[in-house]
C-alpha cells in the first residue's frame, strides 16, 4: 500500500489543548483531554469516550484526529471511561448502565461550557462507536450527531462474544484477557497526582475478569439486550453516519442501521478495510479522506451547513473484484457503488441449488486454522488461501459463465441436515481457474435436533466474481479457533435436495463516488527506544504430528518499547495461544499472557516510576463446563502490591 496520508502544516484555526476532570455521579471525575480552536466564538463539541487510556494506549491515534477537528473549528474531546486510565471510580462491565449514564453526563457537561454552542457530536471506533450508539439511544438533548465506526448494534451475535449461538473462541477469550491487562494498569502519577497508587489499589480490589460475566450468559438474554441498539432503533434520534469494513466482523451493523433508521437521519459506508479508521495506512486499502468525510457530517448536523451530505446515497459500498488471496496485502481491486435505499431495489436474491447426492460432513477439529484473525490488523491476520480449509469441508461449486456475478449484502444458506450435531459453518469463496480460493465471507449456526432444515446468513459482503471463476460454498462442522466446538460435535449429513445457496445479486452500475486523499493532523507522537532480542511471528501454526495437536499462536501487540513525549516508556508483550487435537472437541483450550511495564525514568532516583502488570487467562472445557483461570500480578518497582488468582467452572449452556 502506498503511503498517501497528508499532514497539513496549517489549519483554518490555531489550536490549544488542555487536560481536565469532568464531574459525574458519586463525585467521581473522569479524565479528559480537550483540543479547541483559538476563537472567540463558541463551537460545537465532539466526544470520543472509551476505556483505552488516553495518555498512552490511544495517544498516537488521538493526536492524528482530535487536533485536526480542532483546527477545523470544533472542540474535540477524548475521555477515559470510569475506572480506566486516569479516571476516578471503579471499573465495571463493558457498556454497563453506569458507563452510559456517565457518558450522558459528559455530553451535558460539554454542552454547558462557555466555549461550546450547546451542540455535541459523538464518534468512535469499536467500543467508542458502540457506546456512541448506545448513548444516542438515551437521547441526551445536546447530542445532535454520531459517527460510529466498526461498532455493533447487537452485543450478543455481532460482537466479540458469540456467533450463531456459539462461543467465539478466537475473540471472547482474547478480548477479555486484553481488557483484564488494561484495567489492571495504574493511573499515571504525571496526570493523576499523588493519589495514583491509592486509586490503583482500589481499582485492583474491584477487578473481576470480564469473561466470568460473558460466559455466564451463553444465550441471548436480557444481559445482551442491554446496550443492543437493535432492540430499540426508534430511540436513536441523532443522525448517524455508520461506517464499517468488509473485513471487520461488525459490518452487518451498518446494513441494519441504514435499513431501520429513518433515511433522513442515517448514511452508511462500508469500505475495503479491516477493524480500523478508514484514513489509516493499514492493509487492506485503499484508505480514504475519512476525516474530511466526517467533517462534512459534523458541518451539516452541528453547524447547519447545507453541504449536500444528505444527498449522498443511503449506502456507499466497496465492491471487490476477484483477486488472489495474497492481493489483500495492499489495495484491494474494486470500485465504489451507491444505493439509495436498503434493501436495495438493485439487489435480487438468486438461489443456487446444491448438486449431488447426500454427503457426510465430519470435519477435523482443526478446520478453521486459516480463518485469519477475528480483528485483523496486519497482513498476518488476514485469511490466506482457503484450499486447505476447503479440503476439510464439503464444497459445492457454481461456475461463473458470461458476465461477472456481483453481490452486495448478506448471503444465505438453506441446508437440509440429517443427524445434525455440533455446528454448521459456511464459507463463500471465489475460486480462480488455477484453484486459488479466496475467502469472501462466512457464517455459522449452533445445531440441535435429529433432522433439520436450517437457514442462516453469512456476514455482509460486496464482491464481484469474475467470468471463468467458480463460486464455492464450503460447509464444515468445525471452525477452530473462531468457534468453540460443542461437546457433542459429530458432524451431519447434507441432503442437497432442499439445500441451496442464496446470493444477493446486484445489478452492475457505474457510480460516480470518490473520496479525498487521507489527511491527519500529524504523524504518531510515539517513538521506539528498543526492540526485543527475538521478534516473534505475528501468527504461526504448529502441528504435533504424533498427537494430532494443532496450535495457533498470535502476537497481538508490537514488540519492543514505545516512548511517549512525556517520557513514559511502555513495554508490552502478549502471546495468545489456541490449541486443539484434530479428533477431540474437548481438547480445546485458549491462553493469553500479557506483560506491561510502564516506566518513566527521572533524573532523581526517588522520582522514577516503574510499574509492571502481568496477567494470565486460560479457558479449557469438559463435557459439562467451561473452566476458566485468571491471574494478575502487579508490581510497583520490586514490590508486589497485588496478586490474585480466580478459578471458576461455568456450565455449558450453549453446547
Amino acid at each position: 500500500m502506498r503511503h498517501r496520508t497528508r499532514f497539513p502544516t496549517r489549519f483554518p484555526h490555531e489550536t490549544l489543548h488542555e487536560d481536565v476532570r469532568i464531574p459525574v455521579a458519586d463525585s467521581s471525575r473522569l479524565y479528559a483531554r480537550i483540543w479547541r480552536p483559538v476563537t472567540e466564538e463558541p463551537v460545537p463539541a465532539l466526544l470520543e469516550y472509551v476505556p483505552h487510556r488516553l495518555t498512552d494506549a490511544t495517544a498516537p491515534r488521538d493526536w492524528q484526529r482530535h487536533p485536526w477537528y480542532a483546527g477545523h473549528g470544533y472542540a474535540s474531546v477524548r475521555v477515559d471511561v470510569r475506572g480506566h486510565g486516569n479516571s476516578e471510580g471503579l471499573p465495571g462491565d463493558e457498556y454497563d448502565a453506569t458507563e452510559l449514564a456517565d457518558g450522558v453526563a459528559v455530553v451535558n457537561w460539554l454542552a454547558a461550557r462557555p466555549w461550546c454552542t450547546g451542540r455535541v457530536g459523538m464518534f468512535g471506533i469499536s467500543w467508542g462507536g458502540t457506546n456512541a450508539l448506545q448513548i444516542a439511544a438515551l437521547a441526551p438533548e445536546p447530542l445532535k450527531a454520531v459517527v460510529t465506526v466498526c461498532a455493533t448494534d447487537d452485543r450478543y451475535d455481532n460482537d466479540a462474544h458469540y456467533l450463531g449461538g456459539s462461543l467465539l473462541a478466537g475473540a471472547m477469550p482474547a478480548r477479555a484477557a486484553a481488557l483484564l491487562s488494561s484495567v489492571c494498569r495504574p493511573p499515571d502519577p504525571r496526570y493523576a497526582g499523588e493519589e495514583w497508587r491509592e486509586l490503583w489499589l482500589k481499582r485492583l480490589e474491584a477487578v473481576e475478569p470480564f469473561v466470568h460475566t460473558w460466559l455466564a450468559h451463553q444465550l441471548r438474554d436480557e444481559y445482551w439486550k442491554h446496550g443492543s441498539v437493535s432492540e430499540y432503533y426508534s430511540a436513536v434520534e441523532a443522525p448517524v453516519l455508520a461506517v464499517g469494513g468488509r473485513l471487520d466482523p461488525y459490518r452487518d451493523t451498518v446494513l441494519r442501521l441504514v435499513e431501520h433508521l429513518p433515511s433522513d437521519r442515517v448514511r452508511g459506508l462500508i469500505g475495503p478495510w479491516a477493524h480500523q479508521y478508514p484514513d489509516r495506512e493499514q492493509a487492506p486499502g485503499p484508505a480514504i479522506g475519512f476525516l474530511q468525510e466526517t467533517l462534512r457530517w459534523w458541518d451539516c448536523h452541528l453547524k447547519g451547513i447545507d453541504n449536500g451530505v444528505m444527498s449522498e446515497p443511503l449506502l456507499r459500498s466497496w465492491i471487490s473484484d476477484s483477486h488472489p488471496p495474497e492481493a489483500v496485502r495492499g489495495d484491494l481491486p474494486g470500485r465504489w457503488a451507491g444505493d439509495t435505499a436498503w434493501p436495495s431495489p438493485r439487489v435480487t436474491p438468486v438461489a443456487y441449488d446444491l448438486p449431488g447426492a447426500p454427503l457426510r460432513v465430519d470435519s477435523p477439529q482443526h478446520t478453521g486454522l486459516d480463518a485469519g484473525g477475528f480483528l485483523p490488523d496486519s497482513d498476518a491476520g488476514l485469511p490466506p488461501d482457503q484450499q486447505a480449509e476447503d479440503a476439510r469441508s464439503a464444497c459445492f461449486d457454481f461456475p461463473v459463465a458470461g458476465d461477472a456475478v456481483e453481490i452486495l449484502g448478506r448471503p444465505r444458506v438453506v441446508l437440509r441436515l440429517h443427524a445434525p450435531s455440533g455446528q454448521a459453518v459456511a464459507r463463500l469463496c471465489d475460486v480462480a481457474p488455477g484453484g486459488e480460493s479466496t475467502l469472501v465471507t462466512r457464517g455459522a449456526l449452533n445445531l440441535s435436533g435429529a433432522t433439520a432444515d436450517v437457514t442462516f446468513e453469512l456476514s455482509a459482503t460486496g464482491h464481484s466474481f469474475a467470468p471463468g471463476h467458480r463460486i464455492r460454498l464450503a460447509v464444515s462442522s468445525a471452525y477452530w479457533p473462531w468457534i468453540w466446538p460443542r461437546a457433542d460435535s459429530a458432524g451431519f449429513t447434507i441432503d442437497p435436495a432442499g439445500s441451496r445457496l442464496e446470493l444477493p445479486v446486484r445489478a452492475h452500475t457505474d457510480d460516480a463516488i470518490a473520496f479525498e486523499e487521507p489527511e491527519q493532523s500529524g504523524p504518531p507522537v510515539v517513538g521506539s527506544a528498543a526492540t526485543l532480542d527475538e521478534q516473534r511471528p505475528e501468527r504461526q501454526v504448529v502441528r504435533d504430528v504424533a498427537t494430532g495437536e494443532w496450535q495457533v499462536e498470535t502476537d497481538p501487540v508490537p514488540d519492543g518499547t514505545r516512548v511517549f513525549p512525556d517520557g513514559l516508556e511502555l513495554t508490552e508483550t502478549a502471546v495468545e495461544t489456541y490449541t486443539i487435537r484434530e479428533d477431540d472437541p474437548l481438547s480445546a483450550r485458549t491462553r493469553s499472557d500479557w506483560t506491561a511495564r510502564l516506566h518513566r525514568p527521572e533524573p532523581e532516583p526517588d522520582a522514577e516510576w516503574d510499574v509492571t502488570v502481568r496477567t494470565r487467562s486460560e479457558i479449557t472445557c469438559d463435557a459439562a463446563d467451561f473452566v476458566t483461570e485468571n491471574e494478575v500480578v502487579c508490581k510497583d518497582g520490586d514490590e508486589i502490591v497485588f496478586h490474585r488468582t480466580w478459578e471458576k467452572r461455568i456450565p455449558r449452556a450453549a453446547g
